[in-house]
């Protein structure tokens, strides 16, 4: 992932309710919600969950697909995995970082 895209997708979840939009849709797994369904998890407007989520499809992190009369939104996880491939790419000086916190590790 490059820094322009990185820093869009950040913008993107650097809000609340599309925070949550996206940890909702990444908890739901691969079938992702119908955003009826989304939005009653959430409580807000229906035109206020399609501006998240237009802001969200803009940054590439969700999409969409008809079902009939049904949209049904996904996250999307290749996006999610090479944002935190982005963020972790220098992680501990480019050594090996164990899984579990290591108070001996400066970054954990």
């Amino acid at each position: 992932m490059m820094t322009p895209d990185a820093l869009t997708a950040l913008r993107a979840l650097g809000q609340e309710h599309r925070l949550a939009a996206y940890r909702a849709l990444v908890e739901a797994g691969p079938d992702g919600l119908a955003v009826g369904e989304l939005r009653e998890r959430l409580d807000i407007p229906a035109a206020t969950l399609t501006a998240h989520l237009n802001v969200l499809r803009s940054a590439g992190l969700v999409g969409d697909v008809r079902e009939g009369r049904v949209i049904r939104v996904r996250a999307d996880y290749g996006r999610m995995n090479g944002l935190i491939a982005y963020l972790t790419e220098n992680c501990c000086a480019g050594e090996t970082c164990s899984p579990e916190p290591d108070t001996n590790c400066r970054s954990c």
